[in-house]
C-alpha cells in the first residue's frame, strides 16, 4: 500500500512539473509613434505703427530716431535665418513709399513724391554670435551704430518687390544668411542658449528706426533701389530717386511703407 501511495505522489509531482513547463502565454502590442513637428515662431512686441512726424527744422536736419520700437523673439526647433524687408505697393516698380496725402496743390515740378524706401534705416541691438553657425555674412547685419552725416549702406533697410524671397548674399540679414552654411541653431529666448536668456540671447532683437530727410528733404542716406543693385538697395550708391543736383526735393505729405520681418528655416 505504501508503494502505491508513493507512486501516486511521484506521478503527481511529475504532472505538476510538466504543467509548469507548458504555461500559457498571450500578448498585445502597442505601437509608439513620435512625430517631431518643426516649430518656427516669431514673436513681436511694440506698436504695429511707427510714426515719424517732421514738424520742426532740427528734425529735418538731424532726423528722428525711434529707439527700441520693435522687439523680435524667436523660438525654433530648426536652424533659421531672420531678415527685414521694406515693402510697399510701389516696391515692384520703383521701390518707393506709398503717398497717402499731399499737402498743398502738388503742382511744383521739383517736388517729388517718389521717396525711396531705403530712406528708412534700421539698427539692431546685437549681432548673432554664440549660436550662429558659420562666418559673418557678406552683407553684414544692422548692428552698426547710427552715425551723424551721410551713412549710405550702413543701415539702409533691405527692400524688395518679393519680400518672401530670401535676400541675396550681398544684402543684410538680422541673423543667419543666404548661404546655407550660416544660420542660427534651433533654440528659444526663453531659456539660456550660451549667449544668455531673454533680451541678451541670439533669439531676441531690439530694433531702432531712423529717418533723416535733410534740408531740403532729399534723404541723403538713401540708396538706389533699381538698376544694377542686385541686393535690393542697402549698399552705397551715388543717387537715390531724388536728384538734389537738379533742385528736386520731397513733396510734403503723408507716406507709408511696411517693414516685414521674415523668419525662415535655413535649408
Amino acid at each position: 500500500m505504501k508503494k502505491v501511495i508513493l507512486s501516486a505522489a511521484v506521478l503527481a509531482s511529475l504532472a505538476f512539473s510538466n504543467n509548469a513547463k507548458a504555461q500559457l502565454i498571450d500578448e498585445q502590442n502597442v505601437t509608439v509613434t513620435m512625430d517631431l513637428q518643426p516649430i518656427l515662431q516669431l514673436g513681436m512686441n511694440g506698436s504695429s505703427n511707427v510714426d515719424f512726424v517732421f514738424d520742426q527744422i532740427p528734425e529735418y536736419i538731424a532726423g528722428i530716431t525711434q529707439y527700441g520700437a520693435t522687439q523680435l523673439m524667436v523660438t525654433s526647433t530648426v536652424g533659421w535665418d531672420l531678415y527685414a524687408v521694406g515693402f510697399s505697393s510701389n516696391a515692384g516698380a520703383t521701390g518707393t513709399w506709398d503717398q497717402q496725402v499731399i499737402y498743398g496743390s502738388g503742382t511744383d515740378l521739383n517736388a517729388q513724391d517718389d521717396l525711396p524706401l531705403t530712406a528708412l534705416e534700421l539698427h539692431q541691438d546685437k549681432t548673432a554670435t554664440t549660436n550662429q553657425v558659420g562666418i559673418t555674412p557678406v552683407g553684414g547685419d544692422y548692428s552698426a551704430a547710427f552715425t551723424s552725416g551721410a551713412s549710405i549702406g550702413d543701415n539702409n533697410v533691405y527692400c524688395s518687390a518679393t519680400p518672401y524671397t530670401a535676400p541675396a548674399a550681398a544684402a543684410k540679414y538680422i541673423a543667419g544668411h543666404a548661404t546655407n552654411a550660416i544660420f542660427v541653431t534651433g533654440g528659444t529666448y526663453l531659456i539660456s542658449n550660451g549667449s544668455g536668456v531673454g533680451a541678451s540671447s541670439d533669439y531676441y532683437y531690439s530694433m531702432d528706426y531712423r529717418i533723416i530727410p535733410g534740408l531740403p528733404a532729399v534723404f541723403p542716406n538713401a540708396s538706389l533701389f533699381t538698376g544694377a543693385q542686385a541686393d535690393g538697395g542697402n549698399n552705397a550708391t551715388a543717387q537715390s530717386q531724388i536728384d538734389a543736383a537738379l533742385g528736386e526735393y520731397a513733396q510734403s505729405g503723408v507716406y507709408t511703407m511696411n517693414v516685414k520681418y521674415v523668419l525662415m528655416e535655413n535649408n
